[in-house]
């Protein structure tokens, strides 16, 4: 996976996981802004939508593609699996860093994976899958930034990724905006200062 890693001085990685049409270097700016001594792990979706980088397939606007979500979501385990041993940084220390489609990617990680991830920011995110049951994910923290007139994710599916976390274990605090789906200095101020009560 085409990818950026900047080591820093503390035991935590932030992956920086993109939203569609975003590229690896997007995120760099805000993760600076969340913790400027982590490390940096970001990554381009490998999934291409008319030339624009995605991190799994969908069939229609807000339809996933749930074999290739699957599929993908294994495969970004598996990378960070390996990630983690070139770079010698704390696998159990990442902590994801997504907006939108990246931030979708991030909740499959948590729906799939019990030790994928320490603890996510997810802006502006969905619920990955439906009808499945999550592993157990006590001691995972969660901040999901929100709009309250977000057109692509509703405030009803935003309060409900909340809850099938909050009832897999997951200590979770959602963050309401009213800047539609775009992601508003406020959120990310929001977003670091979870950060640092949790980190």
């Amino acid at each position: 996976m085409k990818h950026i890693f900047k080591k820093g001085i503390k035991d935590q990685t932030l992956l920086l996981l993109h939203g569609t049409g975003g590229s690896e270097q997007d995120l760099i700016p805000l993760a600076s802004q969340i913790d400027p001594g982590a490390s940096i792990l970001s990554i381009r979706g490998n999934v291409s939508e008319n030339g624009m980088p995605r991190f799994f397939r969908r069939l229609a606007e807000g339809v996933f593609d749930e074999e290739d979500l699957i599929a993908r979501t294994g495969e970004l385990n598996d990378f960070l699996d390996d990630a983690a041993k070139e770079y010698s940084f704390d696998r159990s220390q990442i902590i994801a860093l997504g907006y939108s489609n990246g931030a979708n990617i991030a909740a499959s990680l948590l729906f799939h994976y019990e030790d994928s991830l320490a603890g996510a920011i997810l802006h502006h995110p969905m619920v990955p899958r439906r009808g499945i049951d999550l592993p157990n994910l006590s001691g995972r923290v969660v901040f999901i930034g929100a709009g309250t007139n977000d057109p692509l994710c509703t405030a009803e599916e935003s309060e409900e990724l909340m809850e099938l976390l909050t009832n897999a274990n997951a200590d979770v605090t959602l963050h309401w905006e009213s800047y539609g789906h775009q992601l508003a200095p406020s959120e990310v101020k929001a977003a670091a200062k979870w950060y640092m009560e949790n980190f």
